[in-house]
């Protein structure tokens, strides 16, 4: 539950609750507005479930956003900090895209026979102002993001060097473990951003894969968990496992990707097609770095990381020491006549 008591760590928490609770308000004001427009005498089709699944995963994202940014402090983890900013221009990229596909949602539902927006409601005319300003106001928030992140790579420097000391080769082996753990996050909420849309938006879908789709949930995030398990505990076996379900994930989403612009198949995916389009290319990204990643942990196997990455933060065991809400910094020597102080300075070998 601790995180480091600095002015960054609290700058860095700070800014990204503000944007959570700004942007939140906003997407939370959409939401009621649309569904306060929407016809409920008429039954539900695609489109009507379009901008409730947008809205409902925007609002999933920011929350995570913030526990991965607890996580991060916690961890001190400079790697994820850094991936935490680029998330937040996958955000941004959702929220602009978002714009686009609302306005055409709005558009079709009012052209329906029977509408299922009346023609004069004003829903478009209220909403667009704000939809505009989701981007910009995540664009600010980037900014600010990276600028304390910046800040706090500097600060978190010193914490790593005494936690893995000077060895350079085990420090790259540590910073590609932070990297590995940081992707298995990430991988989770894009590969379930894009599970969600495809189940409650996507027509058409058989009986057995609506099935398989629903039970890859569940066992994607024990995948997720077993992942960072077997890496930990750097087991061979559980990694090779590991490494070839995300090739499996990854023939995954190529195959739907590829599907969603088929002719003859891709008038179900219309509705969301953009979206899925964003979530999927990200997602095959973020499984190939994690591939690649996973592979380099693999190699790194029984040349001293574990002693490092088994414990639950850095500078874990002598925060342990100290008590909790005590800081580990280093003791000042006793400078009383008489007394011979001892150096308490790390070798560098």
């Amino acid at each position: 539950m601790y995180i480091p008591n600095t002015t960054w760590t609290w700058a860095f928490l700070g800014t990204t609750l503000v944007q959570t609770l700004v942007v939140l308000a906003i997407e939370v004001y959409i939401f009621v507005k649309f569904q306060v427009s929407l016809r409920d005498d008429l039954p539900q089709i695609p489109e009507s479930k379009t901008i409730p699944t947008y809205l409902t995963l925007f609002i999933f994202g920011f929350l995570y956003q913030l526990v991965l940014v607890w996580d991060s402090l916690r961890l001190k983890n400079t790697i994820q900090v850094i991936g935490l900013c680029l998330y937040n221009v996958g955000m941004l990229i959702y929220a602009s895209i978002q714009f686009d596909q609302v306005d055409d949602a709005i558009r079709f539902l009012k052209g329906k026979t029977p509408p299922y927006i009346n023609a004069n409601d004003t829903l478009w005319s209220d909403v667009k102002p704000l939809l505009l300003a989701v981007p910009c106001i995540i664009a600010l928030f980037t900014i600010l993001m990276s600028f304390v992140a910046w800040k706090l790579y500097d600060e978190f420097a010193w914490t790593i060097y005494k936690h893995i000391s000077a060895d350079l080769r085990m420090k790259r082996r540590f910073l590609t473990f932070q990297i590995y753990i940081a992707l298995l996050k990430f991988d989770f909420f894009f590969f379930l951003g894009f599970t969600v849309q495809f189940l409650v938006i996507v027509s058409g879908k058989t009986d057995s894969e609506l099935g398989l789709t629903i039970a890859a949930i569940p066992i994607t995030i024990l995948i997720l968990f077993m992942a960072a398990f077997w890496t930990r505990r750097e087991n061979k076996f559980g990694m090779i496992f590991t490494i070839v379900l995300y090739f499996c994930g990854s023939a995954y989403f190529i195959y739907k990707l590829a599907r969603m612009y088929q002719l003859g198949h891709e008038e179900p995916y219309k509705p969301v097609r953009k979206n899925l389009t964003s979530f999927a290319s990200i997602t095959i990204l973020l499984l190939i770095l994690t591939i690649t990643n996973a592979f380099i942990c693999m190699f790194n196997f029984n040349k001293g990381l574990k002693q490092h990455v088994m414990k639950r933060k850095i500078g874990d065991d002598d925060q342990e020491k100290l008590g909790p809400g005590m800081d580990n910094t280093t003791e000042l020597p006793n400078l009383k006549p008489g007394h011979v102080p001892v150096s308490s300075r790390m070798t560098i070998d």
